[in-house]
């Protein structure tokens, strides 16, 4: 689907590193290249696990290079906030939190100079803060369009990061639009940030396009997908605390009493081995594997019985939405935020409390006893179009430019 936007629109995001939002992020990129806009991709660091798709990609791509002066150019910008950034770096220089891509700063103000695209989408917190500063340093006229994707009051409070609030709260009502990818975040938003709930967009995130319908067609080279092999019961994501994978292991061990199952993680992470240590633990660990960064899942989910979601919070799970786009059967956290409304609150896959193993259990195994039609869940899951989502953010990111008589 192809429509006549001409407009030069600037994507930044910090790194590529696995996780739902890099991966997003370049669908959206790639549906707004079809639809004849001018994309550049703009990062700190052209690293993570999603670099080598920029080596085909149809945009270009603009790499930064930190600066030690960028406390100078944040103080012009704005002393107060600057002063709280400073502080906040002072004491906590040791561990990354959402103001590490400070040093950036200037080069990113060089870059909206230089270029001058009509908007700038920034991706994620940690690139908002830096979006917002460059932006009000250097008075351009490029729309600044700012996304979250996570439910940031609980995600900031998991990380011990509350100090970014005051930031926040400074800096987020001076973007020319903000978007959250679900409902409850943007509630969320709207609370944390002190913004009237009006003043925020939800746009679900372009998660569904051609390219994992023909990803999904592939089935992995793996015994354990064969036919006549146990079911598979995935997990896909980070492994991390947000995701809580040790509820899902303690889920699968109840299965496994009770049936012939197998457990797949695909995800790379700071808890493996603490996994890898619970599988043992749980006697378990001969019918589970953690393959780590896989480049497919589609695969995966499309020849797997039971995709399972086993997080703490979220944004806008898009493995949920993959998953059901392969037609595999679900079952999810009810956590703040996004799966209850990929589901309709149950209606397409089972939705149970938060680190309740045994719940989470019966949901695995009530689903392995009666999965729905795989057709149902695939209709459900074109709701989060990358073709959709492209263009609900050219109305958001053109508005200015649509706006000017002709």
């Amino acid at each position: 689907m192809r429509r006549d936007d001409t407009g030069n629109v600037a994507l930044f995001i910090p790194d590529l590193h696995g996780g739902g939002a890099a991966r997003v992020l370049l669908n959206l990129a790639d549906a707004l290249v079809e639809r004849g806009c001018r994309i550049e991709l703009v990062l700190c660091r052209a690293t993570g696990s999603f670099a080598p798709r920029l080596k085909t990609a149809p945009f270009s791509v603009v790499e930064l290079q930190p600066s030690r002066r960028w406390f100078g150019h944040a103080l012009a910008s704005d002393p107060a906030a600057s002063l709280l950034a400073l502080a906040s770096r002072l004491r906590h220089f040791r561990r990354f939190t959402p103001l590490a891509w400070l040093p950036w700063l200037p080069a990113l103000e060089r870059y909206l100079l230089r270029a001058r695209p009509d908007a700038l989408l920034s991706y994620k917190t940690s690139a908002n803060v830096v979006a917002l500063w460059a932006a009000r340093s250097t008075r351009t006229s490029t729309r600044l369009v700012i996304t979250e994707h996570t439910h940031l009051t609980t995600d900031l409070a998991a990380h011990g990061w509350g100090f970014i609030v005051p930031i926040i709260r400074r800096l987020y009502p001076r973007a020319d639009a903000r978007v959250t990818c679900s409902l409850g975040m943007a509630d969320d938003l709207a609370q944390l940030a002190r913004i009237d709930r009006d003043e925020i967009i939800n746009i679900y995130n372009p998660v569904v396009n051609e390219a994992l319908h023909a990803e999904a067609e592939k089935r992995p080279n793996h015994p354990w997908l064969q036919p006549g092999a146990p079911p598979v019961v995935l997990g896909v994501g980070r492994l991390t605390r947000q995701k809580d994978f040790g509820t899902l292991l303690r889920a699968f061990a109840l299965v496994r009493a009770q049936r012939r199952a197998r457990l797949v993680i695909l995800g790379d992470g700071e808890l493996r081995a603490d996994l890898e240590a619970s599988g043992r633990a749980l006697d378990i660990a001969p019918d589970m594997r953690l393959p780590g960064f896989v480049r497919n899942p589609y695969g995966w989910m499309a020849h797997a019985a039971v995709f399972a979601s086993s997080s703490a919070w979220e944004g806008l799970p898009s493995t949920l939405v993959e998953a059901m786009a392969t037609g595999c059967p679900v079952v999810a956290t009810d956590c703040p935020s996004g799966s209850a409304e990929i589901l309709e609150r149950g209606a397409y896959g089972r939705l149970v409390p938060v680190g309740d193993c045994k719940a989470l259990a019966d949901a695995i195994a009530a689903t392995l006893d009666e999965p729905p039609p795989r057709e149902r869940l695939q209709r459900r899951a074109q709701r989060f179009t990358a073709d959709r989502a492209a263009d609900e953010y050219l109305d958001v990111l053109l508005a200015d430019r649509r706006a000017r008589p002709a």
